[in-house]
């Protein structure tokens, strides 16, 4: 009996054991990964900062607010928001303390301003990178991975000066920033640098690790006057091998009857249709994860109802992934 008993207990043991293995050996389903999060840029509450027209007031300070009430947890400064403050150790650590308590992430700083970084003026181009290092502090301050800036020149230059120039600017600001561990992240905002050639042309130029270009999705206008416009499909495509950690999804007016996920700028002299299931497409394609930033700018809809309706597209574009 005992012997009978003994050989079921070894039975059993082994069946156990066979049946472990059976389910270690199953393949465990990792949660799905993200293909990209979702930011808010600033500049999209910039009316109700301003006190433009009858938008909602909205204050710098309270930025922070925004982006957590609408489920986003990354925000992107503009320092025409707080420009007299860059050097205000107790006003950024009201910032960062405001940041931390909403539980979202600083990102970025996007730059306007400072002068030019390809001024032909060899003392005026010196100033300008030097006027753009307290943004420089300001971002490490705040956990920012970058500021964003413009690479303009002097439009009466050539195209390979204007590029030689605006390569020297960037490359010094550059250096400024690797002491810091950021970026320095161009964006398409008009003229030459809303050419994508001519853009990444600078990043080869400038020759830095810490270079890149923060995509604007809208800014592709090389001249609004004349009404010229760089492709953007063409144009992001040429960009995505310079982006770091960051770009803009430039958003207008929404369910205009375009298409579901069709943007329009219906302005007079500004007008673009913007695919943004095209765009999208692009980005997750050429293999970006990093956060990609609301930034509305439409008519149509308030600026929180703007946002909401881009980050919805957001949404439903990366459920599609």
């Amino acid at each position: 009996m005992s012997t009978r008993l003994s050989s079921r207990r070894h039975f059993l043991q082994l069946a156990g054991a066979a049946a472990a293995a059976a389910a270690g050996s199953r393949p465990v389903l990792a949660a799905k990964e993200e293909p990209f999060k979702i930011s808010l840029a600033e500049w999209s509450l910039n009316k109700g900062i301003f006190g433009k027209g009858n938008a909602e007031k909205h204050t710098h300070l309270d930025f922070a607010k925004t982006p957590r009430s609408l489920g986003i947890d990354g925000i992107e400064y503009v320092n025409q928001m707080f420009f007299d403050k860059a050097t205000d150790a107790a006003y950024l650590a009201d910032m960062k303390k405001r940041q931390e308590g909403e539980g979202v992430k600083g990102l970025l700083i996007m730059c306007d301003r400072e002068g030019n970084l390809g001024d032909p003026d060899e003392a005026k181009r010196a100033k300008t990178v030097e006027n753009h290092l307290k943004w420089l502090d300001a971002a490490a301050t705040l956990g920012c991975h970058s500021i964003r800036v413009n690479a303009a020149s002097d439009a009466k230059l050539t195209w390979d000066e204007q590029m030689k120039l605006a390569a020297d600017g960037l490359h010094r600001l550059c250096v400024e920033g690797d002491k810091r561990g950021l970026f320095v992240v161009v964006e398409n905002h008009g003229g030459l640098s809303s050419n994508g050639l001519w853009l990444t042309g600078v990043m080869k130029a400038a020759d830095h690790a810490r270079v890149g270009i923060l995509p604007d999705f809208g800014n592709f206008y090389t001249d609004r006057v004349k009404g010229e416009l760089y492709n953007p499909y063409k144009g992001l495509r040429e960009f995505m091998p310079w982006v770091k950690q960051g770009m803009s999804a430039k958003a207008y007016d929404w369910d205009t009857g375009a298409g579901k996920f069709y943007t329009e700028d219906r302005r007079e002299g500004r007008e673009m249709t913007l695919d943004f299931q095209r765009l999208i497409d692009i980005v997750v394609k050429a293999g970006y994860k990093g956060y990609i930033g609301i930034e509305y700018e439409g008519d149509k809809h308030t600026e929180i109802d703007g946002i909401k309706r881009t980050k919805q597209a957001l949404d439903e574009l990366k459920a599609m992934l």
